[in-house]
């Protein structure tokens, strides 16, 4: 048994034998005390034992079930798989294939292959060979990606118990005996801060379901009946998303009674929102985490004055990159399911500074964009004051080499006219400056988990609604004036420099490579992939070409940093992302091509086909003898091809050919990845000079046509077609 979890279960009996009679858990339907917790949570352990459960799927509604499950599989180190009720059937059978689950508690088992709940309620399958685990994993936290695929997070249970004893000492001044938890437990963040928090104060915790706490499917959330939620439990303390938070300080402006710690995390909380929030009574405390972390990182205490996102809690060290990232070291994760391990300090792709012994956030590394006049603009800083404006619901803004910023809107409601819209984004631009103001905007559907434009703790994925609405975001040249219907302009400085009409570099891109691009994509093979039609032997065939690509990925990535000019020295950090991603990549491969029945050795021996050595050849020619920034010509053929076709052509593989989801991994995965690179790509691109872009469209081309021989070469050769292989051939 770990330190910690002994220290933790030691803490449970403690408790019950000072108060038995204390509430430890209620719910809807019944209260349960501290007395009875111990041997309501051996019951469960018991039932888990003999279904012979090891790795568990926990796809329940808030509520004592879902506690004593959860408290269970911690006591006896089983590995706990929460299950988000967002996620799609793709989503979950994904889940259940990538973490090898051998049980499920909770409706939808039989779907995914399980049989049905025995006597203990606890649904299994047998599983031959479950995936390997990080040594020491005990909770598998899925994050919600861009696609069906997404990407575990491997705890162990030292990390998160770290957490909740560390946020324990931070929030000790504030004496909470009641916690309601009104995010789902499947959250990590409420699954440590409200659910082993509370139990090592001996507080007791409110674990009403769903619906009864407001929430109305995955998006949509009612105020109103969050409040009674509130008054019929009379909680403490609360952990909430900033969205949460603007529905119900715009619903109550004076704070509910007995409230003494409103923790708000998940994603960034615009400042008139705390301003307010605080003015009405509300406690609210800000704070700052993520899952690769183990959940909190920072928090600002009670009674103390804010600072930023606070200070770290004790078992976390933070500290900033030369350029401003922050890093973390601590309990941080053990590594993403079915990556290599890791360990040290976590860069997390955020930006600081301190202030104070605070840390300040300012922004996503990747996010950051940088208008047409050179100015850096942090889009959740912009979104946050639209978003608390009472008429808009949600906002997404983009400003990458514009001369104005555009805003996507989710009105707060149905039917509020372009007129009054205009009138809030009027107001909230009152509050910015000239270069932060929104210009242009239009209406879309809301972003949600469901459409994967929404993570689980209200954050944008800002990559999968830049694909969404890429043509209205990034058009060049549109006049503020327009007409469009599509895009509703608003009245902006006057003293502000005219719009010229201009192409992106990275369009220029886009635009000096379309005909090799459709080369490319009109290959047979990509289009019978599309639909399914391919068989075992072609796809085994690409996964073999594939890899003898792939793995030079990484090393033509560190010789293109060796050699780049001063000039381009701020390419290097971007090239050490690219490696820090990519590497291992050709080991997910050989491990589809096992999966799919082929032979990985075999494979990984067999001389490449000409089209596939020639790619590599051309691009290292390029990086020693011409100019090393034509390798990003490669990323944009290879990212830019797998970002249109790999996750509709992994899903189309799956269902024609039988495949188990782990014989698609580097299709499905890269699918989702790429389009966060290429939202990355495109603002590196933008920065290149005129020689260094037309190196990269020269390298782009070549490229082009070499991927798309490859393709004609695997499907001649498959085939049999000679004359066909000999055109392939002559071509390269």
């Amino acid at each position: 048994m770990s330190d910690r979890r002994e220290r933790f279960l030691d803490r449970l009996a403690a408790h019950a034998e000072r108060a038995p009679e204390a509430t430890a858990l209620w719910d809807d339907t019944q209260r349960l005390s501290y007395g009875e917790l111990a041997a309501a949570i051996d019951e469960r352990r018991a039932r888990l034992a003999a279904a012979g459960a090891n790795r568990v799927g926990l796809a329940l509604d808030n509520g004592i079930e879902w506690a004593l499950w959860d408290l269970a599989l911690l006591a006896d180190s089983r590995v706990a798989v929460p299950v988000p009720a967002f996620f799609g059937d793709a989503q979950r059978r994904h889940l259940v294939e990538r973490a090898g689950l051998d049980a499920w508690i909770g409706p939808g088992g039989e779907a995914l292959g399980f049989g049905s709940p025995g006597p203990g309620g606890v649904a299994t399958r047998p599983v031959a060979a479950p995936p390997a685990l990080h040594p020491g994993t005990t909770r598998i936290t899925f994050t919600s990606g861009t696609s069906a695929a997404p990407k575990g997070v491997c705890l162990d249970t030292e990390a998160v118990l770290a957490v909740a004893i560390s946020l324990a000492e931070a929030v000790a001044p504030a004496g909470i005996e009641r916690h309601l938890a009104m995010l789902p437990l499947a959250t990590l963040l409420e699954n440590l801060g409200g659910l082993y928090l509370p139990l090592w104060l001996g507080a007791g915790v409110a674990l009403p379901g769903a619906a009864e706490l407001g929430w109305q499917g995955a998006s949509g959330f009612d105020a109103e009946a969050a409040l009674a939620a509130i008054e019929r439990y009379r909680p403490h303390s609360l952990i909430l998303v900033p969205q949460q938070l603007q529905a119900l300080v715009d619903a109550a402006p004076t704070a509910p009674e007995g409230l003494r710690l409103v923790a708000v995390g998940g994603a960034r909380v615009a400042a008139p929102l705390l301003e307010r929030a605080l003015a009405a009574g509300w406690p609210v405390a800000e704070g700052y985490g993520l899952s690769e972390c183990a959940s909190v990182v920072c928090l600002n205490r009670p009674g103390e004055t804010p600072h930023g996102v606070g200070r770290p809690l004790p078992h976390a060290r933070v500290r900033l990159s030369a350029d401003g990232e922050v890093e973390v070291s601590g309990a941080t994760m053990l590594g993403y399911l079915g990556e290599p391990p890791v360990a040290g300090w976590h860069a997390t792709g955020d930006l600081g500074r301190r202030e104070g012994d605070g840390l300040v956030l300012e922004g996503r590394r990747r996010e950051v964009f940088i208008t047409a006049y050179g100015r850096n603009v942090d889009p959740q800083w912009v979104e946050g004051v639209l978003a608390t404006r009472p008429g808009i619901g949600q906002a997404l803004v983009h400003g990458e080499a514009l001369a104005h910023n555009r805003a996507l809107i989710v009105p707060a409601a149905v039917g509020l006219s372009d007129a009054a819209i205009d009138a809030e984004i009027k107001a909230a631009n009152a509050t910015l400056p000239d270069y932060a103001r929104v210009s242009e905007w239009r209406r879309c559907a809301p972003f949600t988990p469901h459409n994967d434009q929404l993570t689980a703790n209200g954050r944008l994925r800002r990559a999968a609604i830049l694909a969404a609405y890429r043509d209205w975001l990034t058009r060049p040249g549109a006049d503020d004036t327009t007409t469009d219907a599509s895009a509703r302009p608003i009245t902006t400085d006057p003293s502000r420099p005219p719009r010229s009409d201009f192409m992106s570099a990275y369009q220029r891109l886009q635009d000096a490579t379309r005909a090799e691009r459709e080369w490319l994509l009109d290959t047979p093979m990509m289009t019978r992939a599309m639909q399914g039609e391919i068989g075992r032997d072609e796809y085994l065939a690409f996964l073999g070409q594939a890899y003898h690509h792939v793995r030079f990925t990484v090393p033509l990535m560190m010789a293109c940093g060796a050699r780049l000019p001063d000039r381009l020295g701020w390419l290097r950090g971007a090239l050490v992302e690219y490696v820090e991603e990519e590497y291992g990549h050709e080991q997910w491969i050989l491990d589809d091509i096992r999966a799919a029945g082929g032979d990985p050795e075999a494979a990984a021996a067999a001389t490449p086909d000409p089209a596939t050595t020639l790619m590599v050849a051309y691009v290292r020619d390029r990086i020693e003898h011409g100019n090393p920034v034509a390798f990003f010509g490669m990323v944009q053929v290879l990212e830019g091809t797998s970002t249109a076709v790999a996750t509709r052509a992994a899903e189309q593989l799956q269902a024609s050919l039988g495949l188990p989801d782990d014989a698609v991994r580097y299709l499905s995965s890269h699918g989702s990845l790429d389009i966060g690179h290429l939202a990355f790509f495109e603002t590196l691109i933008d920065r290149l000079e005129e020689d260094d872009l037309n190196a990269v469209i020269e390298g782009a081309r070549m490229v082009y046509r070499l991927y798309g021989a490859m393709f004609r070469g695997i499907t001649a050769r498959c085939t049999g077609g000679e004359a066909a292989r000999e055109l392939t051939d002559a071509l390269v």
